[in-house]
């Protein structure tokens, strides 16, 4: 959303702005001279989503899920997937597939310093999208971003046919719209979507709300078909998914911005020590996002953020044998984001899975419907 600000200030008055302003918010100035300007009236265009503290679910939003599907949960070693997820012969949504040059971005144009050469950087990054047939054109819509796009699209494709027009209204979801984004290129410590996923701080957020989910609609085939598509200002209408780094993601995303995103999915999420290691953020969170649960212990110490988080991990997901010392044990670092979420008195739903490994497919083929249910819980569009 784009907020206009107009300042009236007494002629030959001069306003003198800071050298460094600060994130998240981004300004421009109308008619500026380098850091001195002189106008009667100085117009500012905040360009950066919703103000922090200013968000929609200020306006008197409340919704009540209750604690229903709340908790810890173990499941398998046999594994099936659920009928939700699959094809019932329902009505079909539309969906839609463009791409995004990396260097006509403004948050990540794959130069970063922290990048190793050696990893490859994608010229442009794909953006898969899914409206359900339950959408109407014209309403604003909540949205699921998911991470590693398309990633497990076709599940949620499956979901939102199936249940969205369930009979059920207990296991009935929202028509929000899908929006799966590819990564940057690579992986780990180096690349571009390290830098995008496993970084502390609300650049990704950003990225999303000011980037990609302006472009989708003002994608001229989805304008073609929906003319007067919009989603909703409610952060409780804007959920993030992802696996691995993309879980990571999304936790970060809710953390740093829960003024845009409140509804979090994550599956073996990469809370350990993957920022890279001469980012700048690391002055502030040394072992990246292993401080949510140990050392800083963020989830804990920090005051309670109005977020809804699911979180999950494999018996057998990566280094599940390795020492604390090394800060990245998968299996212990879930389980402690789950135990500190459950001490800070979060709306959390946590899942172990056995038998499995990370980002184990069995996994969302058979929880994911469950998940997304749950995590819909509540939420209502007025």
């Amino acid at each position: 959303m784009t907020q206009l600000t107009c300042v009236k200030l007494p002629p030959s008055q001069a306003v003198r702005l800071p050298t460094q302003l600060p994130e998240p918010t981004e300004i421009m100035l109308i008619n500026l001279i380098p850091r001195t300007l002189c106008i009667s009236c100085l117009c500012l265009i905040v360009c950066s989503g919703v103000v922090p503290g200013r968000g929609f679910a200020d306006d008197g939003y409340t919704e009540t899920p209750g604690i229903e599907g709340n908790g810890n949960f173990t499941i398998g070693p046999e594994y099936k997937i659920d009928p939700d997820l699959t094809d019932q012969g329902n009505p079909k949504g539309k969906y839609f597939e463009f791409s995004m040059r990396l260097a006509d971005s403004r948050i990540f144009r794959g130069d970063d310093s922290t990048l190793d050469a050696k990893k490859d950087v994608r010229e442009q990054r794909k953006i898969f999208v899914y409206i359900p047939a339950a959408y109407k054109d014209g309403i604003e819509a909540p949205i699921l971003v998911t991470h590693d796009g398309p990633s497990r699209l076709n599940l949620v494709r499956n979901a939102l046919d199936n249940l969205t027009v369930s009979k059920d209204p207990e296991r009935r979801l929202p028509a929000f719209i899908a929006i799966a984004v590819q990564n940057g290129g690579d992986d780990s410590k180096g690349s571009e979507r390290g830098l995008e996923y496993d970084t502390m701080s609300d650049r990704f957020a950003r990225f999303i709300n000011d980037e990609v989910l302006p472009a989708v609609l003002h994608n001229a085939q989805i304008k073609a078909a929906y003319p007067n598509i919009a989603f909703t200002d409610n952060p409780w209408g804007k959920a993030a998914m992802g696996c691995s780094s993309g879980g990571a993601a999304a936790l970060t995303m809710g953390w740093f911005r829960s003024d845009l995103f409140r509804r979090l999915i994550t599956y073996s999420g990469t809370f350990v020590d993957q920022q890279d290691d001469d980012a700048p953020e690391e002055a502030a969170f040394p072992l990246g996002a292993w401080e949510y649960h140990s050392s800083m212990k963020l989830i804990e110490t920090a005051e309670k953020k109005p977020l809804r988080i699911f979180t999950h991990v494999s018996e057998n997901d990566n280094r599940a044998r390795d020492p604390e010392d090394t800060y990245h044990n998968w299996v212990m670092a879930n389980k402690r984001t789950a135990a500190a979420l459950k001490a800070k008195g979060y709306d959390y739903r946590y899942v172990f899975s056995r038998a499995t490994r990370h980002c184990d497919r069995r996994v969302f083929e058979q929880t994911l419907a469950d998940t997304l249910v749950w995590m819909w819980r509540g939420y209502h569009a007025d």
